[in-house]
C-alpha cells in the first residue's frame, strides 16, 4: 500500500539507503528547511499590506472546494474523452483514475465542512525542483512571479503556503518517474523485466523517503507558524486537497501538450488516493 509522506518524515532508513542516496536526502532535508524560512519571512508582519497573513477562513476553503471540484471534473471529463485515444499502458492508469472518480472528488468536501486552521499568505506560487538551485552548500529559490498563465493580481493572491508544499512535493514524483523512465529510454532497462520492477520499487521508495525528509524538515522548521493548521488531520486534509488539485492540473496539461505522459500525474493521483484510503 502507499505511504503518505506524512507517516514518512521519521522514518529510520537501512544503512544499504543511506549509503547510497543520503547526501540527496540531506539535501531534501535541506530545502524543508529554507521553504520553511521563507514561509515564514512571507509571512512576517511588513509595512506593505500586499504581505503579511490573513485567516484561512472556512469561506476560503469553500471557495477552494468549488474551484477543486470544478477543475478535477473538467480534468476526468477530458481524460474519459481522450481515454481511447492514449497509449495502451497510459489507458490502463485513466481507466483506474476514472474509477475512482467519486473518491476523489469527495476527498475536497472536508474543505467545506469546517474550518482547519491556518492562514493565507504571498507564496513562492509555482514552486517545484525546477525553481530550486544547489549552490553546493545551500539552496536558492527561483521565480517568484508564480504561474505563468495567471493574472497578475491572481499571483498576488494570499494562499495556504501548503499549496507550496505540494507542489514540490509532486515534483520529487515527476522527477521520480521520469528519472526511471529516461532509464529505459536509454536501453539500460527494459520494460516488464525483473530489473525494471526493482528499479520500480526502490524508485518508489525513494520518492517516500525523499518526500517525507522535505516534509518533516518543513514542519519542525515551521512549528508553531500559524499560517499551519494545529490539528495533524486538519494539517493532512488541506495537504491532500492541494496535492489532488496540482495532479489535476499536471493531467489537465499533459492531456493538452504530451499525452504519453500523462501516466506520470494518473500514477501520483493514484498513490495520493491509496495513501489516503482507510486501512480497515
Amino acid at each position: 500500500a502507499a505511504l503518505h509522506p506524512l507517516d514518512q518524515t521519521d522514518i529510520d532508513l537501512a544503512e544499504v539507503a543511506l549509503r547510497s542516496t543520503g547526501p540527496h536526502l540531506e539535501v531534501c532535508d535541506l530545502l524543508g528547511v529554507r521553504t520553511a524560512q521563507l514561509h515564514r519571512a512571507l509571512a512576517a508582519p511588513t509595512g506593505d499590506p500586499a504581505f503579511g497573513s490573513e485567516d484561512l477562513s472556512l469561506l476560503d476553503q469553500r471557495s477552494l472546494h468549488q474551484a477543486m471540484r470544478s477543475a478535477a471534473a473538467r480534468s476526468l471529463g477530458s481524460l474519459r474523452r481522450r481515454v481511447g485515444d492514449l497509449p495502451p499502458d497510459v489507458a490502463e492508469l485513466a481507466t483506474a483514475v476514472l474509477a475512482r472518480e467519486a473518491d476523489l472528488l469527495d476527498r475536497y468536501k472536508p474543505l467545506r465542512e469546517r474550518r482547519l486552521g491556518g492562514r493565507r499568505i504571498r507564496t513562492h506560487g509555482d514552486l517545484h525542483l525546477g525553481q530550486v538551485l544547489f549552490t553546493g552548500r545551500d539552496v536558492v529559490f527561483l521565480d517568484f512571479e508564480g504561474e505563468p498563465l495567471q493574472s497578475i493580481t491572481e499571483r498576488r493572491l494570499r494562499r495556504s503556503p501548503l499549496r507550496d508544499i505540494a507542489g514540490m512535493l509532486r515534483s520529487f514524483h515527476y522527477a521520480t518517474l521520469v528519472g526511471l523512465r529516461r532509464e529505459e529510454d536509454r536501453g539500460l532497462l527494459t520494460s516488464g523485466s525483473e530489473a525494471a520492477a526493482r528499479a520500480g520499487a526502490w524508485g518508489r521508495a525513494w520518492y517516500g523517503w525523499a518526500a517525507g525528509r522535505f516534509l518533516g524538515a518543513y514542519l519542525r522548521e515551521a512549528a508553531g507558524a500559524d499560517f499551519l493548521p494545529s490539528d495533524p488531520t486538519a494539517l493532512r486534509t488541506l495537504l491532500d486537497a492541494f496535492v489532488l488539485e496540482k495532479a489535476v492540473y499536471e493531467l489537465s496539461y499533459e492531456l493538452g501538450h504530451r499525452p504519453e505522459w500523462s501516466w506520470i500525474p494518473l500514477a501520483g493521483l493514484l498513490d495520493t488516493l491509496a495513501a489516503g484510503d482507510d486501512p480497515a
